[in-house]
């Protein structure tokens, strides 16, 4: 337990009576409490925060410097989301004996996280109360950034900060495009997506990025790819126009050669990057296609797990259940790992380098006992020195990049019927942000190793 000196307990409950309306009596401590507003009333705190602009998974530095000594204050970050709503987050701190607050080597000792948490202020962001229900933070135009209100505030603050005024604010962008990168519809041979292009003449390694169930487009994870050397192409499905029953094996390879044939491609280092139900293409595609040869794979949060000579339609009739909650989820398809061969890939025919992402607290897919019976499904085949896993302790299904705020079930629309409902997805706030972290940095470095010429075998 984090044990305050007599002095930062003193300057703590003082700055706290200094939000006392007038009306309020201060009786035994009111020389302490003239003493304090008067000290307040001097006090011009400078708040750092660098770098003001900078990509989602570049981590920042916050000081607070200015202050008095064992002085209360609370750091708080806001952002208007797209969706428009707001969401925040905050950690109480004590300036040291030089009147600092250093967030990346301080303790939060309270807020929405605890302990020395250098990025905690966007980690643990979540929808400021009386919000909608079952939010989850995306970004949809990654052509502008996101844009953080970090103030500094006076006391050990816990709620209603829009009723207070900071004592100094600085305004950041968090980016998904690194500037110069170039993005591109495109509309070809009945594909449809979203291509994002590095700086730079080229050529470069190529990546399909293939999303989950809730179909449509998302593009921010290419945009990041793209911002660290990739060519990167966001594949659009299950959506209005790229409905399931236009969505077959063949869809998803002439995809695959959009990117392989784009001139600033290099044509033999193209990966597929998917995440839960793009997982399951990825497996199946590495598995099975006789049209594609992926460089090697990135999976996260899915299964090998599926009817394999089945359609879209009838995958995702299977995989509906509901937990006691009234939470949709849809662990069951792969809890019970089928011995059938056609109800799951067989992972013993992939030949590239595959990295498994799994949280083992993921409530929305059964990823640990497909991660244990891929590997002795590839132990048993002679190619299990091809697999990389990765298991994530407390944390969920939504392993995203950097940073992302973590929610344990939100809103979701059923692809089959447009019913809207709510999806458990799993997590721990701090496990899970420790594993986005954790495992986008190996993701990257995977990708990196396998794709650059300097890995590619002559």
């Amino acid at each position: 337990m984090l044990r305050l000196s007599s002095c930062c307990r003193l300057a703590s409950t003082a700055a706290r009576t200094s939000y006392f309306p007038a009306r309020v009596k201060v009786t035994a401590r009111g020389h302490m409490y003239k003493k304090w507003s008067s000290t307040m009333a001097a006090i011009s705190p400078i708040l750092t925060v660098q770098p003001t602009r900078g990509l989602v998974d570049e981590k920042i530095m916050v000081v607070v410097k200015n202050l008095p000594q064992c002085f209360a204050v609370t750091l708080h970050s806001l952002l208007y989301s797209e969706g428009e709503d707001y969401w925040e987050a905050f950690g109480n701190y004590t300036s040291d004996d030089k009147g600092t607050v250093t967030v990346s080597q301080d303790p939060s000792v309270g807020g929405t996280y605890e302990g020395t948490e250098p990025m905690g202020l966007l980690w643990s962001m979540q929808p400021v109360p009386g919000s909608r229900t079952g939010l989850r933070l995306r970004k949809m135009n990654v052509l502008t950034p996101m844009v953080v209100h970090i103030s500094v505030y006076s006391g050990h603050v816990t709620e209603g900060f829009s009723k207070q005024s900071p004592l100094a604010t600085v305004d950041i962008e968090r980016w998904y495009l690194a500037p110069g990168v170039r993005r591109i519809d495109i509309r070809e041979n009945g594909v449809k997506g979203t291509l994002f292009i590095p700086p730079g003449p080229g050529p470069f390694p190529g990546v399909l990025d293939l999303w989950g169930g809730g179909g449509g487009l998302v593009e921010y994870r290419s945009g990041l790819l793209a911002s660290h050397g990739f060519v990167s192409m966001a594949l659009e499905y299950l959506s209005s126009e790229i409905s399931a029953s236009k969505v077959d094996d063949k869809y998803f390879e002439k995809a695959f050669r959009i990117v392989q044939e784009h001139p600033l491609v290099m044509k033999d280092s193209v990966s597929l990057f998917g995440l839960s139900f793009g997982t399951s293409v990825t497996l199946k595609m590495a598995a099975y296609s006789k049209a594609i040869s992926p460089r090697c794979c990135v999976c996260v949060s899915g299964s090998h797990v599926q009817p394999v000579n089945k359609s879209l339609s009838e995958f995702f009739s299977k995989v509906i259940t509901w937990d006691d909650g009234g939470h949709l989820n849809v662990s069951d398809l792969s809890v019970s790992i089928p011995t059938e061969p056609g109800e799951k890939v067989d992972v013993g025919r992939i030949k590239c380098p595959v990295i498994l992402i799994v949280g083992e607290d993921d409530q929305s897919w059964a990823t640990v006992e497909s991660a244990e019976d891929m590997t002795q499904m590839m132990r048993a085949a002679g190619n299990e020195h091809l697999l990389t896993t990765f298991r994530y302790p407390g944390a969920g299904h939504l392993i995203e990049p950097p940073y992302t705020p973590h929610v344990r079930a939100s809103n979701f629309t059923l692809q089959q019927t447009g019913e809207k409902v709510v999806m458990l997805w799993g997590g721990f706030l701090k496990l899970h942000a420790d594993a986005q972290e954790d495992s986008w940095e190996k993701s990257i470095c995977f990708l990196q190793h396998h794709l650059y010429p300097s890995s590619i075998e002559v």
